[in-house]
């Protein structure tokens, strides 16, 4: 059963009843009134006037009627697409441009361009294209005066830059993207969102490929204390093209949400540093696409321009851990790469990735694959090396768990229970899986990543078909788009803080320990820490050279989806005996808090929010779609022209 839509979005819908209206003709002039219609409060003009086109004879009538109700939601109901668009194509009927007593009707081709655009998104849900956005109807041509409706949307943009047939700034093209193609739409999209986004390169690849990023913060460019960062790496087999895909509609979604004002994604862009390199293979990939979706092999652009697996060109620190775990008296993280590594073949894309890793605080990482359908989690090599598959944990399997399963657990497919699918030999395990469990390799990049910083990495398979037609990337990316959220909000869970000297002074370096968890983690350089951690009682080491240690006891509540706030201030050793400054506390806000600490808790939850991931899919068999019923129960109004049967 779909679940149902957020309680605004329900009462909106409940309140669209009226039926449609006429086009008022236009008259020798007009009285102009201010603009205050609150959907329409960012359109390129300031006045409009009554009756509208629509017959309606006051603010109120417009704020009442159905149409302008559909405009309010449908930036919920369409999941982003297409919008603001639609809704200021919509505005411009609702409420009529009047300039110098008269009014002026938006341009038809406009109208026919969004609709040629975004008509699948409205298909995507089984609505009808809106009766009053008939481009025939409402809208006049060039010659007899009309204006551009979203010609506020192009201000700021290169005309280089512009998007190719008059396409909306807000329209994902569901395609796939050559490489010139992928970084003109990061480059625009960081443009589109230069606030908040920014495009920068890692280092290039064999060929001389830039090896393309964009980030998302609230201050991009730049590491703000106690912000965690994510990384998601698309590609790593140039024949696996899903991720990067993928990664490119995820950056413009997330642009245009937060232009738009989305709650969620605005909380976590203010919140989180994100940084998506959709192809760490762009030469495999140029070598998959001449052959092209339906006609690549299993191998062919899997390697990069030297011929080597990316996922097998890390040094294999794995062996090395097992060997020091051996012994209780050495740290098994954080372990440097050996100097032999350096003889072999190392790829410069491999490179650009442990140069971005030591340069980048990175908390949370997700490596895009393709060739089935389940997520993995380290390690991947197995603890016994001749054992092909061989159930291999590290130390932080519990939390590894929590972040597969974030992933697979809200991924519709992952979820089917048929064991016929793609990924149904993965269904008895949810869909996730150890890796080495699977089969045991070494040199890979999440088992790296763990045992060379602070970053937990896991692998996402998005499906059977390494290289998918184009028409199926829609359903992949609806399959994906909220399993990539859920993931990425999971690096707010557990504890974060900042280890200081008595003088406030930040301690880099030192490190954080849980005891019970062999595998530590270390403060960045302005003395902030995260440690990912599932819910329960800990007990939190912070220590340093030349400092006492300091030992908290912290309770992660289950329900807890904010980090919460433990801060370490560490005092110099003195001259006698080492002492213990014991600090037990739950997390939680209370006279144990560090001066200064906000609440664990973070910001405030939204209980009343849904994603709406699940709920856009066609309707079946004739039925009405899921969102008709929420206008039948709820009113007994019924717009029918939003049916398209």
């Amino acid at each position: 059963m779909r679940p149902p839509p957020p309680l605004l979005l329900l009462a909106a819908l409940a309140a669209a009843a009226a039926q449609p209206g006429c086009p008022l003709a236009r008259g020798p002039a007009a009285t102009c009134v201010d603009m205050q219609l609150r959907t329409c409060s960012d359109v390129a003009y300031n006045q409009t006037t009554f009756p509208t086109l629509l017959k309606h004879r006051s603010r109120e009538a417009v704020e009442s009627s159905s149409e302008y109700i559909l405009l309010s939601v449908l930036h919920h109901l369409l999941e982003g697409q297409c919008n603001p668009d639609l809704r200021l194509l919509g505005c411009a009927v609702l409420a009529p441009r009047c300039e110098g007593g008269h009014v002026h009707r938006p341009c038809r081709h406009v109208c026919e361009g969004l609709q040629e655009a975004c008509q699948s998104a409205f298909d995507a849900i089984d609505m009808a294209w809106p009766y009053f956005l008939d481009c025939g109807h409402y809208f006049s041509s060039v010659e007899e005066g009309c204006y551009d409706p979203l010609e506020k949307l192009r201000e700021g943009l290169d005309a280089d830059e512009a998007l190719p047939s008059g396409l909306p700034p807000t329209f994902i093209r569901f395609t796939h993207h050559s490489y010139a193609q992928m970084v003109r739409v990061l480059r625009r999209t960081a443009a589109r969102c230069a606030p908040i986004a920014k495009t920068y390169s890692i280092g290039r690849s064999f060929n001389g490929k830039e090896l393309l990023v964009i980030e998302f913060s609230a201050r991009p460019g730049q590491h703000e204390l106690m912000e965690p960062e994510v990384k998601l790496i698309g590609n790593i087999h140039g024949n696996e093209v899903a991720g990067r895909e993928m990664l490119i509609y995820l950056a413009q979604y997330l642009c245009s949400e937060y232009l738009l004002g989305s709650p969620r994604i605005q909380r976590l862009l203010n919140t989180t540093r994100i940084h998506l390199l959709p192809s760490m293979n762009p030469d495999g990939y140029e070598v998959a696409a001449a052959e092209g979706a339906g006609y690549n092999g299993w191998t062919s652009g899997r390697q990069n321009a030297q011929n080597l697996d990316l996922n097998r060109n890390f040094p294999d620190l794995t062996s090395e851990y097992y060997r020091l775990a051996e012994s209780r008296s050495v740290r098994s993280d954080h372990i440097p790469i050996p100097q032999h590594y350096w003889w072999g073949k190392v790829a410069p894309e491999t490179k650009a990735i442990m140069k971005w890793m030591r340069t980048t605080p990175f908390v949370l990482s997700a490596s895009l694959h393709g060739g089935d359908l389940v997520v993995s989690y380290p390690f991947d090599f197995s603890k016994h090396p001749q054992e092909e598959k061989m159930f291999s944990p590290t130390p932080d399997e519990k939390i590894f768990k929590l972040l597969a399963r974030a992933y697979a657990d809200v991924h519709p497919m992952m979820m089917d229970r048929s064991e016929h699918r793609c990924g149904g030999n993965f269904l008895k395990r949810g869909s996730i899986i150890n890796g080495a469990d699977w089969y045991s390799f070494t040199g890979g990049m999440s088992d790296f990543n763990y045992l060379h910083s602070n970053c937990f990495e896991i692998t996402v398979e998005l499906g059977c078909v390494k290289f998918p037609p184009e028409e199926a990337l829609y359903t992949i990316w609806q399959h994906n788009k909220e399993p990539l959220l859920n993931f990425v909000e999971m690096v707010h869970r557990g504890i974060k803080g900042v280890v200081m000297d008595k003088f406030g002074k930040p301690v880099k370096n030192a490190r954080i320990l849980v005891k019970g968890i062999r595998h530590d983690i270390t403060t960045a350089p302005d003395g902030d820490y995260w440690r990912l951690l599932p819910p329960g009682s800990h007990i939190v080491i912070a220590q340093a050279p030349g400092y006492s240690k300091v030992i908290k006891k912290v309770t992660i509540p289950a329900r807890m989806k904010r980090a919460g706030r433990v801060d370490f201030i560490l005092q110099p050793l003195g001259p006698g005996p080492k002492k213990l400054l014991l600090g037990p506390r739950r997390i939680g806000s209370g006279p144990r808090d560090p001066p200064g600490g906000a609440s664990p808790y973070g910001e405030p939850e939204d209980p009343g929010w849904e994603p709406l991931g699940g709920r856009r899919q066609p309707s079946a068999g004739g039925s009405k779609p899921w969102w008709w019923s929420y206008f039948t129960s709820l009113s007994q109004h019924k717009p029918r022209w939003l049916l398209k049967y």
